[in-house]
């Protein structure tokens, strides 16, 4: 029998009241069980969410009160609702009215989708566009240099090996590795 799973998120502890509210609102919406957690929305990894997302079977309903408690962006929404797809479960974020369990919300998620893309792509033009005019004008230099590749060249020929070089100077042993290829060093 399908069920309707939910989940609820507030960034911090002291957020409590926020997912009590969001919890009622999702068992309003006919939530049979609601995974929540109280962790940071950037955080790579959500256990809770991994467990909702795992729970659900084909033909339930996934819901939250906003698309922000459930996704970072909308990249990354869209890679949740994939796997929600994959499972053949449909996605309802109550705030927006969207329920992917229909043409419309389905509709709603691709031009949202679509939107996030362009607004990409013109923010990314508008970046090469100021780079390119910023180096016209002898203002762009570039990122600058992290990594002392002087000391590095230094450790190296004290035959210091590159794990112990990379670790003392915080830097990635690739880098290491590059600057000893660069430099002609076996």
């Amino acid at each position: 029998m399908p069920e309707t799973i939910a989940y609820a998120r507030t960034s911090t502890v002291e957020q409590t009241a926020g997912l009590a509210d969001q919890v009622a609102e999702l068992e309003a919406a006919g939530a049979t069980k609601v995974f929540q957690e109280h962790i940071s929305g950037t955080v790579e990894t959500r256990p809770e969410l991994e467990r909702a997302l795992d729970y659900a079977r084909e033909g339930d309903t996934f819901v939250v009160t906003k698309p922000d408690r459930l996704a970072r962006s909308v990249q990354h929404l869209l890679s949740i609702k994939e796997k929600l797809d994959k499972k053949q479960v449909s996605l309802k974020v109550l705030s927006m009215g969207l329920d992917t369990g229909n043409a419309t919300g389905k509709l709603m998620l691709s031009v949202l989708a679509s939107v996030a893309e362009f607004e990409r792509e013109i923010m990314l033009e508008r970046q090469r566009a100021g780079i390119a005019k910023a180096k016209a004008e002898g203002k762009y230099q570039g990122r600058p240099n992290s990594i002392d590749r002087d000391k590095v060249a230094a450790l190296l020929a004290d035959k210091v090996s590159p794990s112990r070089i990379a670790k003392d100077l915080g830097i990635g042993r690739d880098s290491v590795y590059r600057i000893k290829k660069e430099l002609g060093v076996s």
